[in-house]
């Protein structure tokens, strides 16, 4: 291009740059703020417009320098329609390709949307990288969404069976004092004991659904202090005792002298005798169940309910925190063992506490563990 050169270099050395490119930068500048502002009126459309404007803009500001240029005369004769040309012919090869890119993006957007019309949804594959993604979340939030949804089918079912039985007994018992079937005092005494255990029971359930709701709704407040875990473990250990004695259960503890979490001593004291409650009904007598408290290697504040339930197997290790799960075998419900909401409520006060809590197979049952962040750790 030496005709070019030789054109354009003697506007150059004559001072010309800078005016040509503050009116260029100019130009450029409200072709930008009209394109932006287009894009915003047309931001409900399709991906496709906005692709279009996308290019216009990009080549209305190569067209308002390139007449800038040209009105200043630094490109005159032959070398202007020359360069006119390669505008427009770049013009019209950057807005093919939008239309081609536009018209894949807004197919593959289709067939996105097909796909989660068509349940039970399952991503399609192939799509661009950000739709992939979304795609992938999708099908990641509708499989919780299943879980949680056979989660609360399997709750109801084993509440409505829990509720059923002491109810029909209480019946049975209040129509018989009423009717006068049982008058010597013995017996009356056995059932007026017999139905305020059970309503006992049944309250105890109540409040546990109520502080699953609270859990699950993110309406649990705690109120953290700092605390030792040795202190806690005491207590839990005081409040377990009579139930492990009359189950003939050994329950013991082992507890470090010192380890400061911040956290709210009823809710974790709950959570951790949910979990001791637990290994005591699952525990055969004259076994043992073991309660420990210490810092494990990552430097975290650790928790541990040991047992000799019999193991949990392991393909329902991963759903023992789920709502009413009771699992089959070595954990088979007793006619104690509540409605199963005790362990879900557990993970719900220790991830309120930004802690973790797991369960693993360990010698002759089981080990539950609770993690918590440990101040000054």
């Amino acid at each position: 291009m030496p005709g070019l050169r030789a054109a354009v270099a003697p506007a150059v050395a004559a001072g010309e740059l800078p005016m040509v490119v503050a009116v260029t930068a100019g130009f450029g500048l409200l072709i930008a703020l009209a394109g932006v502002w287009v894009m915003w009126r047309l931001r409900t459309r399709s991906i496709g417009v906005m692709l279009a404007v996308v290019v216009v803009v990009a080549v209305a500001a190569t067209l308002a320098g390139v007449v800038a240029i040209i009105q200043k005369m630094i490109i005159e004769g032959e070398i202007k329609d020359f360069v006119l040309s390669v505008v427009a012919v770049g013009g019209l090869v950057g807005l093919g390709v939008a239309f081609v890119l536009a018209k894949r993006v807004v197919g593959e957007s289709k067939r996105l949307m097909d796909a989660v019309r068509d349940l039970p949804f399952v991503a399609p594959q192939g799509l661009p990288a950000e739709l992939q993604t979304i795609a992938n979340t999708l099908e990641e939030a509708y499989a919780r969404e299943r879980a949680l949804e056979e989660a609360r089918r399997e709750l109801v079912a084993w509440v409505s069976h829990d509720l059923r039985t002491p109810l029909a007994g209480m019946r049975a018992m209040a129509e018989a004092l009423e009717d006068g079937v049982v008058s010597d005092p013995e017996t009356v005494a056995r059932y007026h004991g017999q139905i305020k255990l059970e309503v006992e029971r049944l309250s105890g359930m109540v409040d546990d659904l109520f502080e699953l709701s609270r859990i699950h709704a993110g309406a649990l407040r705690l109120s953290r202090a700092r605390i030792g875990l040795a202190d806690l473990v005491a207590d839990t250990l005081a409040g377990a005792e009579p139930l492990a004695r009359a189950k003939g259960v050994l329950l013991t503890a082992e507890a470090s002298a010192a380890v400061p979490v911040e956290a709210d001593a009823g809710a974790l004291g709950r959570a951790l005798g949910n979990l001791v409650v637990n290994a005591i009904r699952h525990t055969p007598s004259d076994r043992g169940v073991v309660l420990r408290a210490g810092v494990d290697d990552e430097g975290m504040a650790c928790l541990s309910v040991t047992d000799c339930c019999g193991g949990i197997p392991e393909e329902d290790l991963p759903r023992v925190f789920e709502v009413a799960f009771r699992g089959e075998a070595a954990r088979t419900p007793t006619a104690d063992g509540g409605a199963g909401l005790g362990l879900a409520i557990a993970q719900g006060i220790v991830e309120a506490h930004d802690g973790m809590i797991g369960v693993v197979n360990d010698g002759p049952g089981c080990r539950f563990e609770i993690r918590l962040p440990q101040i000054g750790g």
